[in-house]
């Protein structure tokens, strides 16, 4: 392998990768009670599985990191990662079973998940030839804690960005916090780890962790702290359908703009469109849109991304 072809990786996604179910209710059933959905998807998701799809659709290059089973499920995704263009070689396959989600999405975009991923194998550092990894930038969902510690030591040594996709606390993200340069965190994980603080407060909190801080919040947009700067961002208004797979599309895109390198305000801009546009659609892998869908929304609502390349 050349050291041309490692270094044309843009962004390496670490972490969980799922297959999932998702099915379109009128409403979340009760107690003992049926229903019947109105729509079924089926495919591959997880955090940094969507966001190395998200990568490859806007048009960079990313690899993803992780585990997938000898199954049906397993055989399945990793068929969406080669058909998607996506460097499958740190892809570790085995005998314990491709981790399964189940979604019931409401007519309002609103979603209920189950996940299934027992006896997931803790990768090993050794499992992965680290020394054929040159990305721009390294996007980490916490899980793999054993791996994504040893891969994100590497990056910092080498000034690789690091970006932790941290939806909630619990032991992968805990670990990396402390190597984070851009920490994105959904509203719950800002609350749970500052006991309950909100907005700038939560941000002034987390900014003791890291240098670049987002909390995102959904349809009320995202506030953001880079050193003494601080400030929020409105999300672009769309007809949600199925807000599955948004927060993903979000991280991917602003991991892809840092390799890039565009400024992380711009970035952030590009990150929401990309998320507003993947709520449109049922699916979470099938609501990530293409770098030309991503633009032309853009310029509908009189906005123009520029892209610079890092060489």
């Amino acid at each position: 392998m050349t050291s041309s072809a490692r270094s044309a990786i843009d962004v390496l996604c670490v972490g969980l990768a799922t297959y999932d179910l998702v099915m379109t209710v009128d409403r979340h059933p009760g107690p003992d009670e049926k229903c019947f959905a109105s729509g079924f998807t089926a495919c591959g998701g997880g955090p940094a599985a969507n966001a190395a799809v998200t990568v490859a659709r806007l048009s960079g290059t990313s690899a993803f990191a992780g585990y997938l089973g000898n199954d049906p499920h397993g055989d399945r995704h990793f068929r969406e990662f080669a058909e998607e263009g996506i460097d499958t070689r740190w892809v570790v396959r085995g005998s314990q079973p491709t981790p399964l989600s189940v979604i019931l999405v409401k007519p309002n975009g609103d979603r209920t998940v189950v996940s299934h991923k027992a006896k997931m194998p803790d990768l090993m550092p050794k499992d992965l030839d680290m020394s054929s990894f040159l990305p721009k930038s390294m996007l980490f969902d916490g899980h793999q804690p054993t791996l994504s510690l040893e891969l994100a030591k590497t990056a910092k040594s080498r000034k690789i960005p690091i970006i932790l996709d941290a939806g909630s606390v619990h032991e992968g993200t805990l670990k990396l916090l402390p190597l984070t340069d851009y920490l994105v965190t959904s509203c719950r994980f800002a609350q749970d780890f500052t006991g309950g603080l909100n907005g700038q407060e939560a941000l002034r909190a987390l900014s003791i962790h890291s240098p670049f801080v987002v909390i995102t919040c959904g349809e009320n947009g995202l506030v953001w702290k880079n050193g003494a700067d601080e400030g929020a961002m409105p999300c672009f208004p769309v007809k949600a359908i199925d807000t599955t797979g948004a927060g993903d599309t979000f991280h991917g895109a602003f991991a892809l703009a840092l390799a890039e390198g565009r400024e992380p305000l711009e970035a952030l801009r590009y990150a929401s469109a990309a998320a507003a546009l993947c709520c449109t659609r049922i699916g979470a892998r099938a609501g990530i849109p293409t770098g030309k869908e991503v633009t032309a929304f853009a310029v509908a609502r009189g906005l123009q991304f520029q892209h610079r390349r890092v060489k």
